[in-house]
């Protein structure tokens, strides 16, 4: 965390900090995420935590939520735009007791520090710089969804993304990502068969669930933006 700009003065780490240790993946997206965005966004974490991978989010409702849900029993990591004994939003309250007990908070917030605007770019620098990479599930033109992908990019890490329907101003952002040379994403495979060659090991088989391994596309088109700025 030492290489943000500017660095945090001090982090808080509430819950269990070895689950820290673990390669993590982002998966951030749309507050008010689609039944089924939510549901996606529950399987990808689910089969990549049961591959061995802690899952980062952001405690916000929608996408973030599901995604925390699927990885309490696998390493689920909470990054906080309050501070850590701050229920935010208050609707989380029973989520966050859960992941207090079997995952963990982290925030450069000072303890009793109430949510603020300016905040939350900072939370999502930090679920950057704690992931390998990040995927994004629903998320408009112009969200912080996709001020985390900007913070990724700045920081080398790739970008997944699930394609939407046009249609749909949630899968705006999504498309405009994929547009740039974002990873299409449909399973948790597709986010295994790239960190494979980058981590430089296997990974467990999701849920036994005969997943066959794929070879890494090649002549991928490297994203070097992501459209929200």
């Amino acid at each position: 965390m030492a290489a943000l700009e500017p660095p945090p003065p001090a982090i808080a780490v509430l819950g269990h900090p070895h689950l820290l240790r673990k390669e993590m993946v982002a998966i951030v997206g749309a507050r008010n995420a689609s039944a089924l965005g939510r549901r996606l966004a529950f399987l990808l974490a689910r089969d990549l935590g049961e591959a061995g991978l802690g899952i980062a989010s952001g405690l916000a409702r929608g996408i973030d939520s599901a995604a925390h849900e699927a990885t309490l029993d696998t390493g689920t990591v909470a990054v906080a735009a309050v501070g850590v004994d701050i229920v935010y939003p208050p609707e989380n309250q029973a989520l966050y007791d859960a992941i207090r007990e079997r995952g963990v908070i982290v925030s450069e917030m000072r303890l009793g520090e109430a949510p603020q605007a300016r905040y939350f770019p900072r939370r999502n620098r930090l679920i950057s710089e704690l992931s390998r990479d990040i995927v994004v599930v629903e998320a408009a033109e112009r969200s912080g969804s996709l001020i985390t992908a900007t913070y990724a990019l700045e920081q080398g890490r790739e970008i997944f993304t699930v394609p939407g329907s046009p249609l749909d101003p949630r899968a705006k952002g999504c498309n405009r990502l994929l547009r740039d040379g974002a990873t299409l994403t449909e399973s948790a495979e597709d986010v295994l068969a790239v960190l494979r060659p980058m981590i430089g090991r296997d990974f467990d088989e999701p849920g036994g669930r005969g997943h066959r391994p794929r070879r890494p596309k090649t002549g991928r088109r490297k994203l070097t933006r992501c459209g929200c700025r």
